[in-house]
């Protein structure tokens, strides 16, 4: 039965591995814990088992975009799918929670901080629920690295939703994470269904280079084919680009503040390879399945080995030899440590920000609860002469501590949903034939307009007319006040939600306890990407795999880290025995060379090459006494 469903919507005959037995797994009544790698293929997942059930899946995701990408994906084969997040009116809320009870939705896609509302604990009463999904589920747990509170109201659902099966599926989980992602669903028993983390046809490289620019030219000269560069910031984004086109090099660049438009259209030339490389902030790549992407290059080094992992995973998902090269320079070290401390803000700065944004939105005291507020934080830092990086980690911390939810910047197209039904309608457009060709237009253009809302788009609406989009706009206000329409105008903007009643300053806890406990974890993940950074002896696929938790991986023979050790004729076998052995002896006392080699048992020409290595990546050095020592 799931291969027919794989088949009808997918088109494809057979699953990936670990899919199958996800999806068994969930047919049984068993919550389950899926870790598949980016690319792996997740929403496949719940996708298919829910559609062999009666009822409708819950699928929980704090990626609003990624969420919109589903549901249109899903409507295109067929399968009707609605979306509940923050931004929408009150009545499309309304209306996507009657189609989820009495229509024949079979996913309905939900931010985590609608689940606290009470309008949702009411609906979901009167759904038949299938099965509950959560996607990125690393987000429950305080060990993650991109915790969100809201996750912790998930398995409140089991005392309203009873004998239905979670599913929680991450990309990236170390193994304190995934027994914090069960325990904190409530799992009846633990169940992990994890595939290795192992990516055999994907290259690891780091390179300390002095001038990044140019060596990623370099890089792009060599490797044919489509690929990303990720950086930090929006700025660099366009200035890469720009560098990249000076040098024959078809680029684009692309991030969140681009309209959805532009947008759209950069990844639609990226993917059907009108250009070669994407420079990209890391809001590029959710969602977008381009298998033949060559490489992936980092310029500017994440803040965790987790983000880092996804984002370098892009590459290769044809299963055919791809790059994910890391670009490092000594003044990163120094960047990266300030990062810690602008992520950070003293306490009394983001209880001032708090209460900041209280003012903002003119909240009293006490209200403000579930309330979603329109946001430009440049407004905002501007009115209260604030800095703008202490002030979005501020806001940031907030969100970490329950009080507010904080979203990227949305852009929500047009929408329209007819009030009158057909017959009232015709009776309109006669007594108003100044609106009866608009009306037809509407009606040939777009479907489903008398059940649901529709997007819309103003400007194709004023080419098929030969008119311009003020025109189309003014039509759309009209047929909205005479209530035969509503009509939502586009709208692109970050929303701040008010998860709690705004508190007085009194009232107002930030943990010191859980600030410096979260200081600790990011400081910690930042020094694990750093380390793998300048790490110069061990193969970069083990320290990634070790780093998830598998157990004895196999050096991948092709990182930078390997070939250069293969230049050295030795087995990796004997690298490795001669190189414990160094270390044993030098971190006991520092050595002559010539007692040092006589010390090992392995043969000495092997050893000079290995202590000649050892000191050319900086791992042993001479002292003021000509003593090896290790660093």
């Amino acid at each position: 039965m799931y291969h027919q469903i794989l088949l009808k919507y997918w088109g494809y005959s057979q699953f990936r591995p670990l899919q199958e037995d996800i999806i068994i797994s969930i047919a049984n009544g068993n919550d389950t814990l899926g870790l598949l790698p980016t690319g792996g293929g997740k929403s496949i997942t719940f996708q298919v088992p829910a559609l062999a059930k009666e009822g409708i899946c819950l699928v929980i995701t704090p990626l609003i975009a990624l969420m919109k990408d589903q549901v249109e994906n899903l409507k295109k084969r067929g399968i009707k799918a609605t979306a509940i997040y923050s931004g929408m009116t009150k009545h499309e809320i309304d209306l996507n929670f009657e189609n989820c009870i009495y229509g024949n939705v079979k996913f309905l896609y939900l931010s985590p901080e609608r689940l606290g509302t009470e309008i949702f604990k009411e609906r979901v009463k009167k759904m038949k629920i299938n099965l509950i999904a959560i996607d990125e589920s690393h987000c429950i747990s305080q060990w993650g690295y991109d915790f969100r509170p809201s996750y912790l109201k998930i398995s409140e659902l089991r005392d309203i939703v009873h004998d239905v099966p979670f599913l929680a599926l991450t990309a990236t989980a170390t193994p304190e994470v995934v027994d914090d992602i069960q325990e904190k669903l409530h799992f009846q028993k633990k169940n992990v269904l994890q595939k290795s983390f192992e990516r055999k046809n994907l290259v690891y490289v780091v390179r300390h280079v002095e001038d990044k620019l140019k060596y990623l030219v370099k890089i792009i000269s060599k490797v044919k084919g489509s690929g990303i560069v990720y950086v930090r910031n929006r700025k660099k984004t366009k200035e890469i680009a720009v560098y990249l086109r000076e040098n024959k090099i078809t680029a684009d660049y692309y991030h969140a503040g681009l309209s959805h438009e532009l947008r759209n259209r950069k990844q639609e030339n990226w993917k059907n390879n009108r250009i070669q490389v994407i420079v990209s902030t890391n809001a590029f790549g959710m969602g977008i399945d381009k298998p033949d992407v060559r490489f992936v290059v980092h310029l500017d080094m994440p803040d965790s080995i987790e983000a880092y992992f996804q984002e370098a995973g892009r590459a290769g998902r044809d299963e055919k030899r791809a790059y994910a090269v890391l670009l490092y320079h000594e003044e990163d070290k120094k960047k990266i440590h300030q990062r810690i401390e602008r992520s950070f803000p003293e306490i009394s700065k983001i209880k001032d920000t708090y209460h900041a944004l209280g003012n903002f939105f003119q909240i009293p005291v006490g209200g403000g609860k579930n309330n979603v507020y329109e946001f430009q934080i440049s407004d905002f830092i501007s009115n209260y002469k604030l800095e703008l990086i202490k002030t979005f980690n501020s806001l940031k911390i907030l969100q970490r501590e329950g009080y507010i939810e904080l979203t990227d910047e949305l852009d929500n197209p047009s929408r329209i949903i007819f009030l009158m039904n057909r017959e009232d309608l015709y009776k309109f457009q006669v007594s108003h034939v100044k609106l009866d060709g608009f009306i037809k237009l509407l009606l040939r253009s777009y479907t489903g307009v008398f059940h649901d809302y529709v997007i819309i788009d103003e400007n194709e609406l004023a080419r098929k007319v030969n008119t311009n989009r003020d025109i189309i706009y003014q039509y759309l206000l009209s047929l909205g006040r005479y209530k035969v329409i509503n009509y939502i105008p586009q709208k692109k903007t970050p929303l701040v939600v008010y998860t709690e009643e705004r508190l007085d300053e009194k009232a107002l806890y930030i943990s010191p306890e859980n600030y410096k406990n979260r200081k600790e974890r990011f400081t910690n993940r930042v020094n694990a990407m750093l380390e793998y950074a300048t790490e110069s002896t061990i193969c970069r696929n083990q320290y990634l795999l070790r780093y998830f938790g598998e157990k004895d991986p196999y050096q991948c023979g092709n990182c930078d880290i390997c070939l250069k050790r293969n230049e050295l004729d030795l087995s990796t076998y004997e690298f490795d025995i001669i190189v414990n052995e160094l270390k044993v002896i030098l971190k006991r006392n520092p050595i002559k060379l010539e007692d040092l080699v006589d010390s090992v048992s392995q043969k000495e020409e092997k050893t000079i090459k290995v202590i000649r290595w050892l000191l050319d990546n900086n791992k042993i050095h001479y002292d003021d006494n000509n003593l090896l020592n290790w660093k």
